[in-house]
């Protein structure tokens, strides 16, 4: 079993300007650390965005010429790399386990990555990913798009069953940066129908509690037969007749146990993109806008446990489909007026 790459204890970042830390990193091996015997990664406690303007100052010309781009980058085989998302995909090619980088931007990649996932959620994520790659940075790889400082920057994280994103709000209107995409293959491709070991099925368990509480006419309207592309996330904004039932259309409980199933959906993520997909939900009209679809097709087992399903509004998309394995997708704005490169 390969060692994921975790952040070495560090103590509280010691006062100075973002450009001296930067520096530290583009030290050769061997030199001083600013830092003492502590590594330059002491910056935990600072932003993702501000970790990787450090990245992006501690680069060579030549990895810069690898792994940096201007902000309207267009990829010969992605196209607009900002707004990029797929299930398994490498926006660079060098890998982040790799000798490319450094031990010290190794860390701060890792460090970026644990600032934009919730503490709890550390350790489900990197079972996920020692199932699916081998470890966090194995078969990984990262984009820095535009320049720090400059408004227009963000950092994507790509690989197996993951593409995650910050941006500093410099992608205006959207939550999380732009698309996310989260998955788990617990079982080598096909899972059983309870998913023993999936460390994201607990979602899809407190969305089939919802549907558990509806009565016979809803779930009629809930149910739908036949699944769309699963990266079908493009807004279809208002006016468009969306699949399942409108969240209007479920009790008080309902919509209570409906609100509590956004927050498990939410809850992996740091608190700043919670609270910025909250706000573009409320923009739109929030859960009452949208509509909540369950899928026959997908259902692992016949056993009506649908390990399929949508919540969608009109710049709203959580879609999650657990067949044969988790795959997850989320496409988050305050405008449905945004496109998507799915």
């Amino acid at each position: 079993m390969r060692t994921p790459i975790r952040s070495l204890p560090r103590r509280d970042f010691l006062a100075g300007s973002a450009a001296t830390a930067a520096a530290a990193l583009s030290l050769p091996a061997g030199s001083a650390r600013l830092f003492g015997d502590e590594p330059a990664t002491a910056v935990a406690h600072q932003s993702s965005e501000t970790l990787a303007g450090l990245l992006h100052a501690s680069l060579s010309p030549q990895q810069r010429e690898k792994v940096c781009f201007r902000w309207d980058h267009v990829h010969p085989k992605f196209g607009l790399l900002r707004t990029r998302v797929a299930n398994n995909w490498n926006a660079t090619e060098p890998d982040v386990a790799g000798s490319f980088f450094t031990g010290e931007q190794k860390r701060l990649i890792r460090d970026i990555f644990e600032q934009l996932i919730a503490p709890a959620w550390h350790a489900r994520f990197d079972k996920q990913l020692e199932d699916d790659t081998g470890g966090f940075g194995h078969g990984q790889s990262i984009a820095l798009i535009g320049e720090p400082g400059s408004g227009r920057f963000q950092f994507l994280l790509t690989g197996r069953h993951m593409t995650l994103r910050c941006d500093g709000d410099s992608a205006e209107h959207v939550a999380f940066g732009g698309p996310i995409f989260y998955g788990h293959d617990a079982a080598g491709d096909t899972e059983e129908p309870n998913h023993p070991g999936n460390v994201f099925w607990s979602q899809a368990v407190a969305a089939n509690g919802v549907f558990g509480m509806l009565d016979g006419r809803q779930r009629s309207q809930a149910l739908v037969n036949t699944l769309p592309r699963e990266n079908a996330v493009a807004f279809r904004g208002r006016g468009t007749t969306l699949p399942g039932i409108a969240v209007t259309d479920l009790s008080a409980d309902q919509r209570t146990e409906m609100d509590r199933v956004l927050g498990l959906l939410l809850e992996p993520f740091r608190a700043a993109d919670r609270a910025e997909a909250r706000k573009c939900l409320d923009t739109q009209g929030g859960l009452d806008a949208c509509r909540l679809a369950f899928y026959r097709q997908g259902d692992l087992g016949n056993d009506g446990v649908w390990d399929c399903w949508r919540l969608e509004g009109p710049s709203f998309v959580w879609h999650f489909r657990g067949a044969p394995h988790v795959h997850v997708w989320v496409n988050i704005a305050d405008t449905p007026d945004i496109a998507t490169n799915a």
